[in-house]
This record gives C-alpha cells, sequence and structure tokens, in this order.
C-alpha cells in the first residue's frame, strides 16, 4: 500500500485534507436551495462509501509495504473493526449537525464556529492519546486558532446586528456539532496500527480503517437522516419521494460532495504514521479557512459588511495562518 515515508510529503497530504475539507460544502450550495440538506446527504454518504472502495482497491493495494486492501481486512480484529465504525457513527451524527448549519447560518459562520471547535478539543484528545511534535508550539497555535475562531464569531454578531438576521440556532447546530466531530477520529486512530510500514496483527492499516469509517457512516445514516426528515431542524417533513425528485445534476453534487471530504480524510488518515494524529488532525482542520474564503469571497455571505466586520474578518485570516503554520512548525 502507498505510504508517505517523509514529513514533508505527510504535510502536503495534510494541506489537501485542508482543501477538501474546506471545500466538500460547495457542493451542496451548488445543489440548489430547494434541495434540501437531508436530500443531499443521501447523495453525500454514497460519496464517501464508494471513494473508501476505490482508494481501497488503488492505492491501499499497491506498494511494498504494508498490508494489502483485501488482506488487511481478513486479518482483523472485531474490535477494532467496531472502533472504526464508531468514529463513522459519531462523525456522521456531527457532519448532519453541521450541514443543517451551512444551511441556516452559512458556511462563513458554521465552518469557523463548528470544525473550529472540533480542531481545539480534537488536537486536544489526540495529543494525550498519542503525543508527538512540540507541545509548546502546538498548543500557542491552537491558541491562534481560538482566537481566530471568537473573532469569527463577533465578527457574525455585528454583522447579523447590520443585516438584521440573527439566526441562533445556526450558531447552537455548529458547537454542538464541533464537540461531536472532535471525538470521532480518536476512535479511528486507536483501530489502527502504530506501524504502517509492519502493522501489527489484527490491526487496521489507513485503507481498512477508512472503508469500516465509511461503513459506519452508512450504517448510522439510515437511521439519523431518516429520522432528520420525519422531524427537521427546519421546514416540512420529507419523504424519499422527495429524494426520487432530483436530477442527475443534483445527485452528482451529493456524491461528488462525499468524495471530496472523503479525500481529504484519507490523506489526513494516510498522513498521520509520520505526522502524528494530533498535527495531521489540526492541520486538516484548517479548512475552517478554506470554508471561511469560500463564504466570504465566493457566496458573499458578508454582503454588506461594515468596515469594522471586515476588519475583523481580516484578522481572523491572519490568527488562522499564524496557527497553522505553528502546528506545521510544532510537527518538524
Amino acid at each position: 500500500m502507498f505510504i508517505p515515508e517523509s514529513y514533508q510529503l505527510a504535510i502536503i497530504l495534510c494541506v489537501i485534507t485542508m482543501l477538501c475539507w474546506g471545500s466538500w460544502g460547495n457542493t451542496q450550495k451548488l445543489a440548489g436551495k430547494a434541495w434540501r440538506f437531508e436530500l443531499f446527504y443521501w447523495d453525500y454518504v454514497i460519496g464517501i462509501v464508494l471513494f473508501s472502495l476505490i482508494l481501497g482497491f488503488s492505492m491501499g493495494s499497491t506498494g511494498e509495504h504494508g498490508r494489502g486492501f483485501l488482506a488487511d481486512i481478513r486479518q482483523s480484529e472485531p474490535r477494532n473493526i467496531i472502533n472504526a465504525m464508531i468514529g463513522g457513527v459519531i462523525f456522521n451524527a456531527s457532519n448532519i449537525l453541521l450541514v443543517a448549519a451551512m444551511a441556516i447560518a452559512g458556511m462563513a459562520v458554521a465552518f469557523p464556529v463548528g470544525v473550529g471547535i472540533a480542531l481545539a478539543l480534537g488536537v486536544i484528545i489526540n495529543y494525550v492519546a498519542v503525543p508527538k511534535g512540540n507541545p509548546l508550539l502546538l498548543f500557542i497555535g491552537l491558541g491562534f486558532i481560538v482566537a481566530a475562531i471568537f473573532i469569527d464569531a463577533v465578527a457574525y454578531k455585528k454583522h447579523s446586528a447590520t443585516m438584521k438576521k440573527v439566526s441562533k440556532k445556526g450558531i447552537i447546530l455548529s458547537v454542538e456539532a464541533g464537540v461531536l466531530m472532535a471525538l470521532f477520529y480518536r476512535f479511528v486512530a486507536s483501530s489502527m496500527a502504530s506501524d504502517f510500514v509492519l502493522p501489527e496483527a489484527g490491526k487496521l492499516t489507513p485503507y481498512s480503517a477508512i472503508f469500516f469509517f465509511a461503513i459506519g457512516v452508512l450504517v448510522s445514516n439510515l437511521l439519523f437522516n431518516t429520522y432528520i426528515m420525519k422531524r427537521p431542524f427546519e421546514g416540512e417533513p420529507l419523504s424519499f419521494k422527495d429524494y426520487k425528485k432530483g436530477t442527475f445534476d443534483v445527485h452528482l453534487n451529493g456524491i461528488l460532495g462525499g468524495v471530496i471530504w472523503n479525500m481529504g480524510m484519507s490523506m489526513s488518515i494516510i498522513a498521520s504514521g509520520k505526522a502524528g494524529f494530533a498535527i495531521s488532525y489540526g492541520l486538516g482542520q484548517g479548512a475552517t479557512l478554506v470554508a471561511a474564503l469560500w463564504g466570504v469571497f465566493i457566496w458573499k455571505e458578508f454582503r454588506g459588511a461594515t468596515k469594522s466586520v471586515n476588519t475583523l474578518i481580516l484578522f481572523m485570516f491572519l490568527a488562522y495562518l499564524i496557527g497553522l503554520a505553528l502546528l506545521i512548525i510544532a510537527g518538524a
């Protein structure tokens, strides 16, 4: 299977994660306002599962090191399979809340608040479990990112007051999503071998871990999303008849969103062997910066903002950039 052999390559994979995690939300925007997030999410999950299979039979089945994808699945112990699937279940619960928050509050708010909280808590959880990197630089960088989260919240509050449109529900959903999202990565990491080149018997390698994670997302979605369709956060209840009304392009957008997100997840897990789980996860969650850029400059979610709000947005971006740079240096 493919395994990065240097820290520099692992960082490149983490940057890909950051771009993917910060960009997949655009596919929901492209699906259109008439296509509710609950309907979008079925296709999104299909994309996650499809990519896990494509990755397993391609990068996971080539190379001289580690175990091949199918061989690794056959030797996996049940407890490790369950841990990876639990990670998928927790992620799915958090991501449904995040997608709902995006639909209500927009990308420029949901991502910095939700994913920012996930980053802060997730880095701490993963570093405590597997310490790797300079802790001083790691947590100073984390402090800058937390500061960016608060700056974004203040900017949104000021802008909402100006536009006379306040969505407390969007903020609450973002916070709930962030807390849950901080937990899922550790379950997946705990199922994996500590050495990808010579993996321990019974443990998962990155490619099989991603596959079982995707299965956890799929199975839990049958429960979570079905329930939310009947009891939505906003709007009228939905049925599967509504899902069948979607056009080919609309369904393709959802599948593409899942593929993009899981590409980011996969690169993060693969990079963790060299970068460590805390840094790999933390850099990937720099997606908040990417998503905020999309929200501000492409989707114009802060259109009409005052000079003070624009200044706060600038400070948010600077704080994020400094924080992410410190995370990279901490790992080196």
